[in-house]
């Protein structure tokens, strides 16, 4: 419903967003270089070898199918790597965008290194719960998705009155605070969990990832900063 585009929210305790940009020239640089087929392609069967798998993280195995891929990753290892790898450039690009519009602030309000561990914890929990509630499911999971998420409903907590500008239904820009663009985002993750009877987007593991921010931003943030923050800033 909404496209992120730009927030004022100036940073208050470091100097640069270095873990939020570095994350994504990562997570452009895979897709460039393994997903695109321009420099060391990968096909479908070596991709799978580092997607998370939930029929494999829960130990029933993948029945008939079989992945043929001289990369011999373990299971625990793929909870890390599938966020590393998008299904499409439009898949890659929305979530590049929502990482860096309001990660920064995120990352600002933790400190680097603690940002880090709460990206990949936000990630692995997303793939986790989806693997729960999908057991048998033998479709990869790929994407930073679930990672994000929990960078939105942090985001929301910390600053749910920021103004944020936002496309809405992908055309028309306006300004809303932040607790209605990312409420609404939010609430559509819910929403599709339960009426969406298709696996083609892992609806779980953005509750998963959710879940997982909502909860470590209360233990991570930095010492004095404070909760849902009535500062509206600009924007």
């Amino acid at each position: 419903m909404f496209v992120p585009l730009h927030d004022t929210n100036p940073l208050k305790s470091i100097d640069y967003q270095y873990v939020t940009v570095s994350l994504i020239v990562l997570n452009i640089a895979i897709y460039l270089i393994f997903q695109t087929g321009w420099f060391i392609p990968l096909d479908e069967e070596n991709l799978a070898a580092f997607a998370a798998i939930p029929a494999e993280l829960m130990g029933h195995g993948l029945g008939d199918e079989t992945i043929l891929s001289p990369f011999l990753v373990p299971d625990r290892f793929t909870l890390v790597t599938y966020m590393f790898l998008h299904g499409s450039w439009i898949h890659l690009l929305g979530n590049m965008l929502f990482l860096w519009v309001f990660g920064d602030n995120v990352e600002d309000a933790m400190g680097h290194l603690r940002f880090v561990m709460f990206y990949l914890m936000c990630g692995i929990f997303a793939a986790v719960v989806h693997s729960w509630l999908m057991p048998d499911s033998e479709l990869p999971l790929i994407g930073a998705s679930g990672a994000v998420a929990g960078i939105i409903s942090a985001y929301l907590i910390l600053h749910p009155n920021v103004k944020v500008w936002v496309l809405a239904l992908w055309r028309i820009p306006i300004k809303i605070t932040a607790y209605w663009a990312l409420g609404f985002w939010i609430l559509a993750q819910f929403a599709n969990l339960l009426i969406d009877t298709e696996e083609s987007v892992a609806w779980g593991a953005h509750i998963g990832g959710l879940a997982a921010g909502a909860i470590l931003i209360l233990f991570m943030r930095r010492r004095g900063v404070p909760l849902f923050d009535r500062t509206r800033g600009g924007a």
